[in-house]
């Protein structure tokens, strides 16, 4: 398997693979251990290329400022855990649809705000 070193970077490990007639290749299992890849990975295009990189679940960055906020609202016990877990399920699309709202912007496809729109006309 060919390594490209390139300045500044960790080696890339490159591979050809095949892709079959419905469209589907197999992951190297090089990769697929290297990368930690477990049921899901995710697809997207970029600068020309297909990018597939492992979905992590979340490692919880958030779930202390979850967990305060629902406190502050006088949740606890059985209403507390229900609220959290629906809380939690709502972060990674939420992120997803920032991600696509800052692609679209860096594209120039999206309509962007002004400093005014976001915070209103400044005091004199």
């Amino acid at each position: 398997m060919p390594r490209v070193k390139i300045k500044g970077e960790n080696p890339m490990i490159k591979k050809r693979i095949s892709v079959s007639q419905k469209r589907q290749i197999t992951i190297p299992i090089e990769f697929y251990n290297s990368l930690g890849i477990d049921k899901e990975v995710e697809c997207y295009v970029q600068n020309n290329a297909i990018v597939i990189r492992p979905v992590r679940e979340s490692s919880g960055e958030f779930d202390e400022q979850i967990l305060a906020d629902l406190i502050a609202q006088g949740l606890s016990g059985q209403e507390l855990l229900d609220k959290f877990k629906e809380t939690r399920r709502q972060i990674r699309p939420a992120v997803e649809r920032l991600l696509d709202e800052a692609r679209l912007a860096a594209q120039g496809q999206a309509s962007s705000k002004t400093y005014e729109d976001v915070f209103g006309p400044e005091a004199d």
